[in-house]
């Protein structure tokens, strides 16, 4: 069977357990996030900005990447075939926004104020308006991509995608964790702490059997 047949057959596989899953993970996420972001337990700590974070300048088109994540990171647990995986990934990215929030709670960060005039710039100053500069380090915005990059490039290839698509995928989680910077919503400390969390808890929850591949 063609890959793009065999990802259509297990889409609808549990949809109402996906759809209302996912649904509730994002909600619960959501406010506790926004509870910490508002409710910080010290004051937050500026993370300092690198050389990194000068060679990116502001670019206004990639708020809809940054915007994106939350249909990527839908995408994995969409293509899951069996109740057994929805819940081991669902205990996996749970654990992984656990730590992330825990992170929060413990050493509150932020993104130092940018040099930047947000009124010329109007998509990004309502994003800022949602999503303030808070619970910066290690950025959930990075790790949740990237964890799902990493299962997504797995069950791709379980399916027998062309080469194409997987680097569509990585070309899509690229796109996000540079979003983060060129929003200016992260800076590059917070983007390589995402980054070792999300592929430390990808790396740990995809053992061989996990997708029925041998090792």
């Amino acid at each position: 069977m063609p890959w793009h047949r065999q990802m259509a057959a297990v889409l609808f596989r549990h949809f109402y357990l996906k759809g209302i899953g996912t649904t509730i993970f994002i909600s619960l996420f959501f406010n506790v996030y926004f509870y910490l972001l508002k409710n910080p337990a010290s004051p937050p700590t500026l993370m300092p900005v690198t050389w990194l974070d000068g060679l990116i300048g502001v670019q206004p088109l990639a708020v809809p990447i940054y915007v994106s994540m939350w249909v990527y990171v839908s995408l994995p647990p969409a293509l899951l075939a069996t109740q057994r995986e929805l819940w081991l990934y669902g205990a996996a990215i749970g654990t992984t926004c656990l730590v992330g929030l825990l992170a929060f709670y413990f050493w509150p960060t932020a993104v130092p104020p940018a040099n930047v005039d947000w009124s010329q710039f109007p998509e990004l100053n309502f994003l800022k308006s949602i999503d303030a500069s808070g619970n910066a380090c290690p950025s959930l915005h990075v790790a949740t991509a990237v964890f799902s990059g990493v299962w997504l490039h797995r069950l791709l290839r379980r399916f027998g995608g062309p080469l194409w698509i997987l680097a569509g995928n990585w070309a899509w989680c690229i796109g996000i964790v540079y979003s983060t910077l060129a929003t200016r919503q992260h800076v590059a400390l917070d983007v390589a702490g995402g980054l070792a969390l999300g592929l430390l808890a990808a790396w740990l929850s995809l053992p061989h059997r996990v997708l029925g591949e041998k090792p």
